[in-house]
């Protein structure tokens, strides 16, 4: 196996493995990358590239031209363009991959929820005069401003590309880590349902127990299909599965 590990990045596991395997292979080549869809990235003090690769035949290209032996996904959930075409890029080259796929979120005991497929059925499940609480992104918030009969309270790290609606209100924040404090921010804005990617993991579940406290519904936008291939549910998985296929090169 050549010594060059890729790690895609792109959630709070990313980096903690990026961390994990410099420090446990420190003669092996560690390039980290980033999508680019957020600018304010973490200094992680390793070589880092950021954008895209050219589809699924660019990326297989930069994994020749690069000499990369192994590829780890830890890419967020929702990232399936990503992960579709590091699974592709990965067989043509004949390299291993290990996807970190955190386990979904799933209800509990008081949760209402509505499980739909997409963006546009998340908007469309929207009753009107509706006051959506939506947590989907900076890419996808333009699904819900063709709803001209909503409220939108949208919260994102980053402010989207093009104004939201004079009457919607804007939070540029990450999530909260309590739910106390996701709590006092529906009830500032009269929520009435919330809007979320099933992303798994504990960063951003406090809006999750919070609309299950105030009783609000919520409609779940459920993961996409990703192509199969090697997968871990954690950080000390993936990092056990490196240690596994290094010791077999």
């Amino acid at each position: 196996m050549a010594d060059h590990i890729l790690l895609l990045a792109g959630t709070l596991e990313a980096r903690q493995i990026a961390g994990e395997l410099a420090r446990t292979y420190p003669e092996m080549r560690l390039t980290v990358s980033f999508a680019g869809v957020v600018l304010d990235l973490p200094g992680l003090g390793l070589p880092t590239r950021i954008g895209g690769f050219g589809g699924a035949n660019g990326f297989a290209d930069y994994l020749r031209t690069e000499n990369v032996g192994l590829v780890i996904d830890a890419t967020h959930p929702f990232a399936a363009q990503m992960s579709t075409n590091a699974v592709k890029a990965c067989d043509i080259n004949g390299i291993p991959l290990i996807r970190l796929e955190r386990p979904a979120w799933a209800a509990a005991p008081g949760d209402n929820w509505q499980h739909v497929g997409s963006m546009a059925d998340a908007a469309a499940a929207l009753p009107a005069g509706a006051r959506a609480f939506l947590a989907v992104g900076r890419k996808e918030v333009f699904r819900f401003t063709e709803r001209a009969d909503i409220y939108g309270l949208a919260r994102m790290i980053e402010a989207p590309v093009a104004a939201l609606p004079e009457h919607w209100d804007l939070v540029l924040a990450r999530p909260p880590a309590t739910a106390d404090a996701e709590i006092d921010l529906l009830r500032a804005h009269a929520i009435s349902h919330v809007v979320s990617k099933n992303s798994g993991g504990t960063r951003s579940y406090a809006k999750i127990e919070a609309a299950r406290r105030l009783e609000l519904p919520v409609i779940m936008i459920d993961r996409p299909n990703l192509p199969e291939t090697i997968t871990a549910p954690d950080k000390t998985t993936v990092l056990a599965l490196v240690k596994t296929l290094l010791s077999q090169s």
